[in-house]
């Protein structure tokens, strides 16, 4: 059986290079199986790897229909960044879903079975994944639907646990209309939860509000400062997730934060409320530097998130509770909205480069690889 592979890579003379590569795929050890992959959708968290900081206005498409190639210029002030990754032909995509073809003896039991998997490479036609990092679709269940089990839904769930661990009672949310921020909209208002949604945007202010969401703030909107104040005040909000990473955004929620916690004050004090304000970022929509005035007291803290590192700290039994409401709610809680779907050779098309890379809302691309 052979596969292929849609591969990446960042030569150390500064190119990117895609293209199509045809592999053997190896026998399932004991406690594996081998995948057939219907669906893999291209996450934010997949664009670094597969694109890195290329300059897309440079994309050059080159090979055959079937094989397609493309290349695009590399700045050398950004080969730096990353220098772990150079001269090195590396698969992409993490996370994906399909049809079990071989399994292993410890995983015989999902021969045949529609399965959800996070397994790295998850761009190709068939793809080996360890049984532990695979989730068996309920009956009824598509590739489609449970292509994106893993990353969105357990970072919306690990936010909320993030936020009972910390001893929170609501968040903050940026970048609140994505597939991702829909899907905590959903949950908060599945498990009672007060969310405050900051969008960019009225148009996808109006979008949250059509599924639920009671606090929805504009950052593009003149009365931005006040109306964000207002939705911390009503929620209680102390703790945020920002998506965005650069530019001013995440000093705006923290000093609204301590606007609110200072209103409630009986005495003065110099060091700003005692109430402690988190913010965890957890994207980088804005590269630019993250700007901080620290208006906001000595009781503040802003660091970085990543969901599977959170993940790891919580222990086997708490994450299988997190993955088994993944599957029981992948229909409704969890579902996901693609903008299109493509092939791997209309992956590597500069066209669909130019819409995925872009990482607007509403514009979530699925694969299709067989």
């Amino acid at each position: 059986m052979s596969s292929l592979e849609l591969r990446s890579k960042i030569s150390s003379s500064g190119e990117l290079a895609l293209w199509l590569e045809e592999v053997p795929v190896p026998e399932p050890a004991a406690d594996e199986v081998v995948v057939r992959v219907e669906a893999s959708p291209i996450n934010p968290s997949d664009l670094g790897l597969l694109l890195g900081p290329a300059d897309l206005s440079t994309m050059r498409a080159g090979g055959t229909a079937a094989r397609p190639t493309l290349t695009a210029s590399v700045p050398q002030a950004r080969l730096a960044g990353v220098a772990g990754r150079l001269d090195q032909a590396l698969p992409v995509g993490n996370e994906g879903a399909g049809v079990v073809v071989k399994a292993g003896a410890d995983a015989a039991a999902l021969l045949g079975k529609t399965i959800a998997t996070r397994t790295p490479g998850m761009y190709a036609q068939h793809r080996v994944a360890k049984l532990a990092d695979c989730i068996a679709l309920p009956a009824g269940t598509t590739a489609k639907d449970g292509a994106s089990a893993f990353v969105n839904p357990l970072t919306a769930l690990g936010m909320v646990e993030t936020m009972r661990r910390e001893g929170h009672t609501a968040l903050v949310h940026t970048a609140a209309a994505s597939n991702l921020g829909q899907m905590l909209v959903r949950l908060c208002l599945a498990d009672g939860i007060s969310l405050v949604n900051i969008v960019r945007g009225a148009a996808q202010a109006e979008l949250l509000r059509g599924i639920g969401a009671e606090q929805v703030v504009d950052s593009t909107s003149p009365t931005f400062v006040d109306d964000l104040t207002e939705a911390v005040a009503k929620t209680g909000a102390t703790l945020a997730f920002d998506a965005i990473g650069g530019g001013t955004l995440a000093d705006a929620i923290l000093s609204a934060m301590e606007r609110v916690a200072s209103r409630n004050a009986t005495t003065y004090s110099r060091y700003g409320s005692s109430v402690h304000k988190q913010l965890y970022i957890y994207g980088g929509l804005d590269v630019s530097p993250t700007l901080l005035t620290r208006g906001y007291g000595m009781a503040w803290g802003i660091g970085g998130w990543l969901v599977f590192a959170y993940l790891q700290k919580l222990g086997a039994r708490d994450v299988q509770r997190l993955r088994d409401r993944v599957a029981a709610e992948l229909k409704t809680t969890f579902a996901s909205r693609y903008a299109a779907e493509i092939t791997l050779a209309e992956a590597l098309s500069p066209t669909a480069i130019a819409t995925y890379a872009k990482r607007a809302t509403g514009e979530k691309y699925l694969i299709t690889p067989c």
